[in-house]
């Protein structure tokens, strides 16, 4: 029985790792849609989101059997009920790739970002491709070093979203309200998707350690 136990916890382990790299091709093919005015890009980002709740709803209800049936302790315990955070955390990541999505199929066939804003807006999807691809490194390895990695790598995406909110609040902007509203938006879900890869990564030193590092960014935030 112990054996079973153990199985099935490493194959919720080995969901949250199929979860993430859901979530990774949500976020690359969003920005692609967003970039290049790619309509077909973008609606397959909102098509394969079903995907991505469904295997949220199967790990969750596969964890809550576990912690019913097991009645884990101590490291099982914090594992399994960390599982349950992270897997809400994924999610939402793919929640807010959609969101990029449908600004550029909203926009379509025009693109949501000017040129001039195109290399910040670049710059933004990057950091939160390679955090993401470290988080499913992170969740396989149990790796501290590198979960503490992605949250430095975090300062590099606030200063780009701070870099594009003084862009949007020069005094020589002249693109109208609906254009600063598409970019404020669009810099919102991307910042947030970095801090929720941020929040997996220090769930997993969590597991790890039994203690919680402290937060370097505002990790409470709904979003």
């Amino acid at each position: 029985m112990r054996d079973l136990y153990h199985d099935e916890l490493d194959s919720i382990g080995a969901s949250l790792i199929a979860m993430t790299h859901l979530v990774a091709a949500a976020m690359e093919r969003a920005s692609h849609a967003l970039l290049d005015q790619n309509l077909a890009v973008a609606e397959r980002v909102m098509s394969d989101d079903v995907a991505i709740d469904a295997l949220r709803n199967d790990i969750e209800e596969r964890t809550f059997q576990l912690l019913v049936r097991q009645q884990p302790v101590a490291t099982d315990l914090r594992t399994l009920v960390t599982t349950l955070h992270i897997n809400s955390d994924l999610e939402r990541m793919g929640d807010l790739a959609l969101h990029i999505a449908k600004v550029a199929r909203l926009r379509y066939p025009d693109c949501a970002v000017p040129n001039d804003l195109r290399d910040v807006i670049s710059q933004m999807s990057e950091v939160a491709m390679s955090q993401v691809d470290k988080v499913a490194q992170v969740l396989d390895g149990r790796d501290i070093a590198l979960a503490r990695a992605i949250e430095l790598e975090d300062d590099s995406m606030d200063a780009l979203h701070r870099k594009l909110f003084t862009l949007l609040l020069t005094p020589t902007w002249d693109r109208g309200i609906e254009t600063a509203i598409d970019l404020t938006l669009l810099g919102r879900y991307f910042e947030r998707y970095a801090d929720h890869a941020v929040s997996v990564a220090r769930r997993v030193v969590f597991i790890v350690t039994g203690q919680m590092p402290e937060p370097a960014i505002p990790i409470g935030i709904t979003g």
